[in-house]
């Protein structure tokens, strides 16, 4: 739109739909719900620092999430997966934003939650920018005591370094696929030689 455009960068427009089968309770959420628009407000905040949105003036870059199914852990999943996503597309970013979410049961630090878990105990989502182990998000819905805020951010930061070295490795691989297909295209393309061609 218009009114949108920056002429110094891109606009980054984020929208988020839910599958009304994504849980058990079938209840379908519409892109007007205050907790879709939420998330994708928190998305938004999260990448706009981290895309290099200079490289594209007067533009919109648009990430779409479509979720189908969840069973905790949404939002992390939701920002791992943009990562991935716009570093697939070729968007320059400046570094992975890796989130992962933590809690506590009891006296015991929990990984990565599930939607029975998230309901049951104190937890917080963080994103990491791992090159520089900057946290670009901390959210958390549910009280947390201080000492045990420290002991689970720290585990989550841990966490996000080694998601991060995963997800290096996904796009890498992804990368290389791309290569191989791309010159085994060329080649099978490429015209004979002058001279190269023999007839009986």
């Amino acid at each position: 739109m218009r009114s949108k455009t920056i002429h110094d960068r891109a606009n980054v427009n984020v929208e988020v739909s839910v599958a009304a089968f994504s849980t058990g309770d079938r209840r379908k959420r519409s892109r007007g719900d205050k907790r879709i628009l939420e998330f994708a407000a928190t998305i938004k905040s999260t990448f706009e620092p981290v895309i290099q949105t200079s490289l594209y003036p007067r533009s919109q870059i648009d990430i779409f999430v479509q979720v189908i199914q969840q069973d905790g852990g949404l939002l992390q999943a939701c920002i791992n997966g943009t990562t991935l996503a716009l570093m697939n597309a070729g968007i320059p970013m400046v570094d992975f934003v890796c989130a992962i979410s933590g809690g506590v049961h009891s006296t015991f630090p929990l990984l990565d939650l599930t939607q029975l878990e998230e309901s049951d105990v104190p937890n917080l989502t963080i994103a990491l920018l791992p090159k520089t182990r900057t946290v670009s998000l901390v959210t958390m819905e549910t009280r947390l005591h201080v000492d045990r805020f420290e002991e689970i951010f720290r585990l989550a930061t841990d966490a996000g370094l080694v998601l991060h070295e995963e997800m290096k490795a996904a796009i890498l691989a992804r990368s290389r696929s791309l290569i191989t297909s791309v010159e085994s295209q060329r080649k099978e393309h490429e015209l004979p030689e002058e001279g190269g061609m023999e007839f009986n």
